[in-house]
């Protein structure tokens, strides 16, 4: 999947998905054995559990919430704590690292009783959701903030939880780059040449530790947070790959799951992951680079940017054109430009800024663009961090075609009808092909076994969401069995559905997570709004609501 731009000052740089160990036995099946890793994860698993409800007498609790780290910039009321589990379950006593966790402890206004922890994963993989308790106190949320205690957490890898670094984040903050829109042989060897040296640096930064960021140890990490919350089921929201890392905790432990909410779903035939999702990726992003350019041209009369759709992308192609000659502020070329334009067909609350920037640059004012797209050396080491266990957890999950003529000839073809995104995505997962890891995992093959305890979970999805296309929806649906319900969001795209965007996905959302109860097997909201059209001068233009944080 494709990594996400940070979408505002300070946020890691998102990214998108998962995998599994072996497939899951289903009840006609020969049960197996455990592996040491599934063995290792349910005997830390216990001990957390015993030891959260204090058992043996005099145990230290597996999480000790205290004041946040400041630089963690998490306020009170939100409690901060480390969370310690094996590098290798297949060595429960082996070497340990620490993973961050925030809390929002239940207000429990208006008398409501205590629900037990509602536990946040954004996606990416590689994003934090160490920021998702401070909805707490957002409008919206008072209502399960009540309820539940929020709490998020850094997966393996990410910020301060054992963080993953492929190279100098140094580098990734210069500019400017300058990326062709159609690759010629000379420049798709510079980026062979690129993603070879980006595998072995992970290999030379990560060492032996690299082979155990994966979603498997993502799921077995999440079994122990549970645990360690003293819970005795799950209780969760997924974005994005959040939904993959969900719906393999419920297929590997099924009589551990209370509650799920799955946002933004990623398609979990096991087929699929990754590459060929990826694939799938190219012409979503092309219909969503098409609604952005349909709506800037609705609204020709503010940004004169053209009147059709075409039209629009031209006005695009000559700012690009005019960045590969003289980059913006000597920092913007044509790869920051597609950078800050990628973040259009992930959320439509980005196109009244970045339409105002293109509109300014072609008045000859390159400052909104500059601010927008330029590199920003404050947030190069979260970024680089990001993208590091983004590739490493894609790269160990499943098999990906080791000879480029398979990625040239696929992405050459898909390139054709969706040039706007197709090969950035494909040389961001190049590493892939080069990794040095040479056992890959097995995708799970997910979804609700005959005879599994699982309960109803909801699927929340948009029908024009470009990072995660919504047949993803349908097939995890579909996986899920009889008691999984659909909400869809018709006619919209914004990837990450629930949360502040759209009021009636919300109260579903809000009425599954309090009451457990679903709509069926599916039901349609109507979009949310479009933006306004506004200026760069006008305050509006930045505002947001009381959205979750992006899932990536």
């Amino acid at each position: 999947m494709r990594s996400t731009p940070a979408r505002h000052a300070g946020a890691a740089a998102a990214i998108c998905l998962l995998l599994g160990a072996a497939p899951a036995a289903r009840a006609e099946e020969p049960a197996r054995p455990p592996s040491a890793e599934e063995a290792g994860a349910e005997l830390v698993a216990r001990r957390a559990a015993d030891a959260a409800s204090g058992t043996p007498a005099g145990a230290r609790r597996p999480l000790r919430f205290t004041t946040c780290p400041e630089a963690e910039g998490l306020p009170s009321p939100v409690r901060c704590a480390t969370l310690r589990v094996p590098l290798d379950y297949a060595r429960p006593d082996g070497p340990q690292i620490s993973l961050t966790v925030s809390r929002a402890a239940a207000t429990g206004a208006g008398r409501a009783a205590r629900q037990g922890a509602l536990v946040h994963n954004p996606g990416g993989p590689g994003a934090s959701g160490m920021h998702f308790p401070l909805l707490a106190g957002l409008p919206g949320w008072e209502r399960v903030a009540a309820a539940y205690d929020l709490v998020g957490y850094a997966p393996r890898g990410v910020g301060r939880s054992a963080p993953l670094s492929c190279q100098d984040p140094a580098t990734r903050a210069q500019g400017p780059t300058q990326v062709p829109v159609h690759p010629s042989p000379a420049y798709k060897r510079e980026r062979i040449a690129a993603a070879q040296a980006y595998a072995r640096g992970c290999a030379r930064r990560a060492g032996a530790a690299l082979r155990h960021y994966t979603t498997p140890n993502n799921v077995r990490d999440l079994h122990v947070l549970r645990a360690a919350l003293g819970e005795p089921r799950l209780t969760f929201t997924g974005g994005s790959y959040g939904t993959y890392l969900g719906v393999v905790y419920a297929t590997l432990y099924p009589g551990r799951v209370r509650r799920m909410v799955l946002d933004s779903a990623v398609d979990p035939d096991p087929r699929r992951i990754w590459y060929r999702n990826n694939l799938a990726q190219a012409p979503a992003f092309e219909r969503r680079w098409y609604d952005f350019r349909a709506w800037v041209a609705r609204h020709h009369g503010t940004y004169r940017l053209g009147a059709t759709p075409a039209a629009v992308g031209a006005s695009y192609a000559r700012v690009r054109d005019a960045v590969a000659r003289t980059p913006a502020g000597g920092t913007v070329g044509t790869g920051e430009l597609h950078s800050a334009f990628v973040q259009t067909v992930y959320y439509d609350d980005v196109w009244p800024e970045r339409a105002a920037a293109l509109a300014a640059f072609l008045r000859g004012d390159q400052g909104p663009l500059t601010r927008q797209a330029a590199p920003d050396p404050a947030t190069a080491a979260d970024a680089e961090n990001a993208t590091a266990v983004y590739t490493a957890v894609l790269c160990n999950d499943a098999p990906w075609p080791a000879d480029w003529e398979t990625w040239d000839r696929d992405h050459t073809a898909l390139a054709r009808t969706a040039p706007f995104e197709t090969w950035a995505n494909a040389f961001l997962n190049l590493p892939c092909a080069y990794w040095p890891v040479k056992e890959r995992q097995r995708p799970v093959d997910v979804g609700a076994a005959p005879g599994a305890l699982l309960p109803p979970t909801l699927v929340v999805a948009a029908e024009r969401d470009g990072a995660t296309p919504y047949r993803g929806a349908l097939e995890l649906r579909r996986r899920l069995g009889d008691g999984a319900a659909l909400v869809t969001e018709e006619g919209a795209g914004s990837h990450g559905v629930a949360g502040g965007r759209n009021d009636c996905v919300d109260r579903h959302v809000e009425r599954y997570l309090l009451t457990g109860g679903t709509p069926g097997r599916g039901v349609t909201c109507a979009p949310h709004p479009e933006p306004a059209p506004v200026s760069l001068d006008d305050r509006a233009a930045s505002a947001r609501g009381a959205l979750l944080p992006p899932v990536v």
